[in-house]
């Protein structure tokens, strides 16, 4: 059989080169999610070791004490992030990896207040001054030393990775909070649930800023503090579990419709107090700092409905407008406190004007896009986030349409176009911030076990990833609106929280039985390819046709097992697919 070959123009194609000058491309990734190592360093216990542990069966039998141990291999993965020329990668710092025990570091030297109730209140025990921080603090309650509080060795982890990126050209991003927060602060004061931890998170970033804001200039403070507490807060599927019965009968504690808002509120503080930290750090006077938001775009179900219509409004106010209308207009949208009524906690006047403009970007997760139905009656005796909104999601819209192609997982639709419609909102609504879209990315679900050839040939997330990005530069090009990176999760398979190591987002496949072997996808190549500098991009336009080949014979491919029969000859700088066979 004799293919017949397409001839492309470089001027037809769809590259780096199609994005603004010193834009990054790069992959996310998450502490936990892909360190391992819990023995080494050693890494405290986060309340997602506690809540794995303690519920198995809530959490696919999984953990992540070994993840895909990137605590050992970092250099190895930083070398196939070059290998696919990335130039950006997105990382967490594990709070309890830093800080095994709880750190006491907010005691500085301007706020003598405190220190003089400290003093007094210990005035019979001995006083130590801590050069690192000027603190006082009687001997037995000084744990931030490096014996008791801050962990070298992770300080030293993270410094090694840093320094191991940018030898290689590869840009970090920070994030502080990943959702790992410390169990001894769990056990101590409920977390989150208790503005004890605004502080600690504060001095856990006023750390962080000290040891890596010479390096590191892009920072994310919170990710989806959405996902962290309706996920753990009101529908308890998410570390630490916490609903009420009526939401969730594998709960054991919790209040659905109030703690959720004040978890979520206390994040919001945490951010500010550091946002401003890091303003004030000299070591960070030229980085950029922000929140990775999580949204996701909302149609009507059924267009021709005016309730449905004020439904995707409020809903975007509920999901996004919660955590980014305090960081603008220092308050909740209007929406959300008439719903919610005393249930949402209020700002107070310092606290607004410290929240108004504690961002330099937006960070934007994106995945996929869902319809609305407004709901007009709710019952008001099992109070949640979604029946505060009055909304329901659907998968279909009253003509039994889907938005597009579904993905690995029952919620996991491909709609692009989302994703500008969302950005064009945004900047419209907050008068044009800078974006940066922290996550983008396609699962597949792998629990049967599918062969590895199926998994690599993952031709649907390289369409979702280049869809995406056409779906961004228009948005740049023809709207107007400022993004300045693109970080595709994620660069490896890994443990996706509670759905555990059955769900698929890697760039390369992780070969769990294996050893951890990775072993790349055609998304990675495709990456590679689409990411070439202009004078390197001469066969990307056969790479496209390829791209195009396999996408068209997958089905005899995967039957056969071998695609040796219709793959045409490479050249050397033409491999794509040659990994694959």
């Amino acid at each position: 059989m004799t293919l017949k070959r397409n001839t492309y123009s470089k001027k037809n194609s769809f590259g780096r080169s199609d994005f603004p000058e010193g834009f990054l491309f790069g992959t996310a990734s998450s502490a936990y999610q892909y360190e391992g190592a819990i023995n080494e360093a050693p890494r405290g216990e986060s309340v997602w070791d506690t809540f794995v542990r303690k519920y198995p069966e809530r959490n696919c039998y999984s953990n992540a004490d070994q993840a895909v141990e990137f605590y050992n291999h970092y250099k190895e993965d930083i070398q196939r992030m070059k290998d696919i020329n990335m130039d950006a990668f997105r990382f967490s710092i594990s709070w309890p990896r830093i800080l095994p025990r709880k750190f006491l570091t907010h005691i500085y030297t301007q706020q003598f207040s405190r220190l003089n109730i400290l003093r007094s209140e210990f005035s019979n025990n001995t006083v130590e001054i801590n050069p690192c921080f000027c603190s006082f603090l009687p001997k037995k309650y000084i744990v931030g030393k490096k014996s008791k509080g801050v962990n070298q060795e992770g300080i030293n982890f993270y410094n090694n990775l840093i320094d191991e990126l940018l030898a290689n050209g590869i840009t970090p991003l920070a994030t502080l909070f990943h959702w790992d927060t410390p169990q001894a602060l769990e056990d101590e004061y409920n977390g989150f649930l208790s503005e004890e931890a605004v502080n600690d998170f504060k001095d856990f970033a006023a750390l962080c800023f000290e040891e890596f804001g010479d390096r590191v200039k892009l920072w994310v403070t919170l990710n989806e503090p959405w996902v962290y507490s309706i996920g753990g807060y009101d529908t308890g599927r998410k570390a630490p579990g916490r609903a009420s019965k009526y939401m969730n009968e594998a709960a054991v504690a919790g209040e659905s419709g109030l703690e959720v808002y004040t978890v979520s509120h206390n994040l919001l503080l945490a951010h500010a107090e550091a946002v401003e930290v890091f303003r004030n750090n000299p070591k960070c006077k030229d980085g950029k700092i922000g929140i990775a938001h999580c949204p996701v775009w909302f149609e009507p179900y059924d267009s021709n409905c005016p309730d449905d219509k004020e439904a995707c409004e409020r809903a975007m106010e509920f999901m996004f407008g919660w955590h980014m209308d305090p960081t603008v207009y220092g308050d909740y949208p209007e929406v959300m406190k008439k719903s919610i009524g005393k249930r949402l906690p209020s700002f107070t006047a310092a606290q607004s004007k410290k929240l108004r403009g504690s961002f330099d970007f937006v960070g934007v997760n994106y995945y996929s896009a869902f319809y609305v139905k407004s709901i007009p009656e709710v019952d008001h005796n099992t109070p949640n986030w979604r029946s505060d909104a009055r909304i329901e999601w659907r998968k279909q819209n009253k003509a039994g349409q889907t938005l597009g192609v579904r993905g690995g997982s029952e919620w996991d639709f491909l709609y692009p176009q989302g994703l500008r419609k969302f950005l064009n909102y945004a900047k419209d609504k907050y008068e044009s911030p800078k974006f940066m879209i922290t996550e983008n990315g396609h699962c597949d679900i792998d629990y049967e076990k599918k062969p590895k050839l199926s998994n690599l040939m993952d031709l649907q997330r390289t369409e979702y990833h280049k869809k995406h990005l056409q779906s961004i530069q228009q948005a740049i090009q023809e709207d107007g609106v400022e993004v300045e990176g693109y970080f595709a999760w994620s660069l490896l398979d890994n443990c996706e929280w509670n759905a555990g190591y059955g769900v698929r987002y890697g760039l390369f496949y992780v070969d769990y039985k294996n050893g951890l072997k990775r072993f790349p996808k055609m998304s990675a190549m495709w990456f590679k390819e689409f990411l070439k500098r202009e004078e390197e991009r001469g066969d990307f336009e056969e790479e496209e046709y390829l791209l195009n080949v396999a996408t068209k014979k997958k089905r005899f491919l995967l039957a056969t097992g071998s695609a040796s029969c219709f793959i045409p000859k490479m050249s050397e700088s033409s491999k794509a697919l040659e990994l694959f066979f």
